[in-house]
């Protein structure tokens, strides 16, 4: 705050020479007073300045104490001390908040009677002091009891407003203040420009800029800084940059707000680009500067800049303190690099509410749910207390481990503790009931609070569309409207999502369409949420078709709708879409995460290219289990059963823990290779070294193998000491082996009761009526043709394609259909003829 004028007056009321106290100066040097004590009372108004200058000066200084026991000192020696030294030490205690103080001088500055207490300057200064110590009623009270309100008093008061998140009524006062005839300076503007920025007014802002350029205060870099940060808090980005282009100078704070503002806005490489010209012109980051710079590299998941950061914060001696520390704590923790965000945890001297809660976060993100509730209860310990943000995120933990016994722990602690009508909390108890499948609680939930505001009817509409409740998703989307609520693209987002879970692809579509002609732009999660549903629903093509239009649309794909697409090009076998999407990842130089690497493995083991799979799995440096059980599988569907037993032993012997994907895929490359022994191994550290019950899938691989090596007692057995009842699959692999070991009685036995279980697949009634006709019962077999025509019953035919360009050509058993049938069927007599020609030579 700029300092007050001060009018020197002589005060009547100081005590004179035969009334003072005796004193010894003992705490100040003798040349203090000595002019005094031998030019008489002349200069007694010389020295005035002198003693105001050193009170000032420690004030300044912050020793508060000794500047009053310095007033002491010259009160006792009958010196002048004018209303304007307890001004200074007021302004003192501005300096240092300190409260306590500043009230003990107010009440001296009272008991010194109306001469002090009336006084302009002293007046002023004590709503500057309680504004500033943030004395909300005090300060109001003594501003309104001013009998003259300068800018000075104003701008304390718009200041208390706009820190007491009173911004409407600090605008208020500014309006007030011009009608009073006095105009903003340099420290009213940015405190109205905050306010402005806080509401989100844009044209209140832009008349206030108008007041800037008047008043000549645009060269001013506090102002212009504030106009660049209340613009960005508008999203009127353009605007922003052109007050920061037209500055003369500029600091660290005009750049820290440039920056905040694209990284809030969402443009976080803009964000990093600003930095990065900052560093050109030699200016020294601030915490603040790496903090937002951090924040942008994390939402980028932009791994080398961010490490970057962290070195830049390292060589400019910043130290670690929580704003710093919980950028990093969210950098690395948006990154994955879990084991780093522990790192920058523990070496923060000085832990906040705030860091707790971002490590626990980091936690339930990456899955590690335990170390999530361990760590919740060592915040208790160490004597914090959680808040909205800390029981969210044990929500979303119970939630991610559909732990009902744990969330509704959580909910109660929730209503011991009055935080059930917190919005935020509110949404994580609804999140928790939808994941663990309670819908009805989460609706009661929901019913039960009395303020919702957007989120929480987002937080319900997404439970709804997840387990497919379409009806209920779209009934609750329109009763939205009712409320007076307008739907946002999250809404919008989740009712698409509800159809697809439900198998509703046309209403999804036509939901997606409408969201356009709204004037709602579908944004990244739109395009995820329609890709991965019509991938999973078998519409892999329209898939790809909307992954395309993600990119035209000029948006930047996330992780989830890269593996969405690659999973659909998986679906069709289709290399060339997958090689497409591979490329645009390198082109783009987007990191190769975890789940895009493991879904890059997937598609190219499933597309028939085992070698680029094995490039991709070996670039990746820390391999987590799925990343394995997608390489293993593909050994396992190449025949290649030698390698992925090497790769299940070295998944071991790393540490990594399989799951029962992983021995699914094992097992199953250890029947197509026909490795008994190796199989058995497997199946026997299974149950012995990793303690897990084998599943229907890993005795079906079981059964396989022992029944096409010859042991079909053995696999008999295996099937009669199966804990459950073994389904379909299991029998169908017992009759494969049957067929090729010609046990025709076991096979029409199998048969019969596979026909019991299915009664609809006419894949059963195939091998049943082979099994007759290998005994030559042709009546047998007539009888089951009829009846598989009497309960139109067909045998499905195979299917095959090829894809040449864009497009897919299919061939269907017997199938006379292909516009190049001919050519084709040419092609392979010779291709036939070929054949035989090369085994006849071969032979002789």
């Amino acid at each position: 705050m700029a300092s007050l004028p001060i009018n020197p007056t002589f005060n009547p009321h100081t005590p004179g020479p035969g009334t003072s106290k005796p004193n010894s100066f003992q705490k100040f040097p003798q040349t203090h007073f000595i002019s005094y004590q031998e030019d008489g009372t002349n200069e007694k108004f010389l020295n005035k300045s002198h003693y105001f200058k050193l009170l000032g000066s420690l004030c300044k200084e912050g020793k508060l104490q000794e500047a009053v026991d310095f007033l002491k000192e010259m009160e006792y020696g009958n010196l002048y001390v004018g209303p304007e030294f307890y001004g200074e030490l007021l302004q003192g205690c501005v300096y240092e908040r300190n409260q306590k103080l500043g009230k003990q001088i107010h009440a001296k500055i009272l008991k010194r009677g109306n001469f002090f207490a009336r006084n302009e300057y002293i007046e002023t200064k004590l709503v500057i002091f309680y504004a500033k110590c943030d004395v909300f009623d005090v300060s109001n009270h003594l501003f309104c009891r001013l009998r003259k309100q300068n800018v000075f008093s104003w701008a304390a008061i718009i200041g208390l407003h706009c820190r007491m998140n009173l911004s409407k009524e600090a605008l208020l006062k500014y309006i007030e203040m011009l009608e009073n005839g006095i105009l903003g300076d340099n420290f009213v503007l940015p405190n109205v420009l905050k306010a402005c920025g806080a509401l989100n007014f844009v044209e209140f802002g832009k008349c206030v800029h108008g007041h800037v350029l008047k008043l000549s205060y645009e060269d001013c870099v506090f102002v212009a800084s504030s106009l660049i940060d209340m613009y960005g808090k508008c999203g009127v980005l353009d605007d922003a940059r052109k007050v920061f282009d037209c500055m003369c100078e500029r600091n660290v704070v005009a750049w820290n707000s440039l920056i905040v503002s694209y990284m809030q806005n969402g443009f976080n490489e803009e964000a990093i680009g600003v930095f990065y010209d900052m560093r050109t012109e030699e200016i020294e980051p601030t915490h603040v500067t790496l903090s937002s710079f951090l924040s942008a590299s994390a939402n980028l998941c932009a791994l080398q800049e961010g490490k970057q950061g962290h070195a830049i914060s390292i060589v400019s001696g910043l130290d670690l303190n929580n704003i710093l520390g919980s950028s990093l704590i969210n950098f690395y923790a948006k990154v994955g690099l879990v084991n780093d965000a522990e790192l920058i945890f523990d070496r923060l001297f000085e832990k906040d509410v705030v860091t707790w809660n971002l490590l626990m976060s980091c936690y339930v993100q990456s899955g590690k749910i335990d170390k999530a509730l361990n760590l919740s209860r060592w915040m208790r310990l160490k004597g914090f207390r959680f808040d909205s943000v800390t029981l969210s995120t044990i929500l979303s933990a119970s939630a991610e481990l559909r732990d009902l016994k744990l969330g509704r722990e959580g909910h109660c602690f929730c209503i011991r503790n009055n935080f059930e009508d917190d919005i935020v909390v509110a949404s994580g108890i609804i999140n928790m009931y939808s994941k663990c499948e309670k819908i009805p609680d989460a609706r009661r939930v929901f019913d039960y609070t009395m303020e919702k505001d957007l989120v929480l009817w987002n937080t319900l509409l997404a439970a709804y569309a997840e387990v497919g409740l379409s009806g209920e998703s779209l009934r609750l989307f329109y009763q939205m409207q009712l409320y007076g609520l307008q739907q946002n693209t999250i809404s919008w987002n989740s009712v698409i999502l509800g159809f697809l879970r439900n198998g509703q692809i046309n209403e999804a579509i036509d939901m997606f369409t409408q969201m356009k002609t709204v004037g709602l732009d579908p944004n990244t999660v739109t395009y995820t949420t329609l890709i991965s549903g019509l991938s999973q629903n078998g519409h892999n093509s329209e898939a790809l078709t909307y992954f395309k239009q993600l990119l035209q649309a000029g948006y930047r794909p996330n992780n989830a709708s890269i593996v969405a697409a690659l999973s659909a090009s998986t679906n069709m076998a289709s290399l060339h879409d997958g090689r497409a999407i591979h490329g645009y990842i390198l082109r783009q130089k987007i990191p190769l995460s975890l789940p895009v690497a493991t879904s890059l493995v997937d598609m190219y083991t499933k597309c028939g290219s085992l070698n680029c799979a094995k490039c991709i799995f070996d670039l990746i440096p820390e391999k987590e289990l799925a990343l394995y059980n997608a390489m293993i599988s593909g050994y396992a569907l190449h025949g290649r059963a030698i390698e992925a037993l090497a790769l299940f032993k070295r998944l071991c012997k790393e540490g990594v823990e399989p799951d029962s994907i992983t021995f699914t895929s094992v097992l199953s490359s250890c029947c197509h290779a026909g490795l008994v022994k190796e199989g058995l191994d497997v199946f026997y550290d299974m149950l012995s070294v990793y303690h897990m019950k084998p599943r229907v899938e890993h005795y079906g691989c079981m059964i396989t193998l022992l029944s096409r090596c010859g042991d079909l007692d053995e696999a008999m057995q295996l099937i009669q000491s199966m804990p459950f009842k073994p389904d379909a699959n299991v029998f169908e692999s017992l009759l494969v082996a049957c067929r090729e070991l010609r046990e025709t009685e076991l096979e029409e036995r199998i048969a019969n009761c596979l026909i019991k279980m299915e009664p609809d697949n006419s894949g059963h009634y195939v091998s049943l009526s082979n099994a007759y006709a290998t005994t030559g019962r042709w009546d047998e077999v007539s009888k089951l043709r009829d009846l598989m025509k009497k309960k139109g019953l067909r045998k499905r035919p195979g299917c095959s394609w090829i894809q040449v360009g864009t497009e897919f050509h299919m061939f269907v058993s017997g199938d006379k259909w292909h516009p190049h049938t001919e050519e084709i069927s040419t092609i392979l007599a010779l291709l036939d003829r070929e054949i035989q020609l090369t085994r006849f030579f071969f032979n002789n």
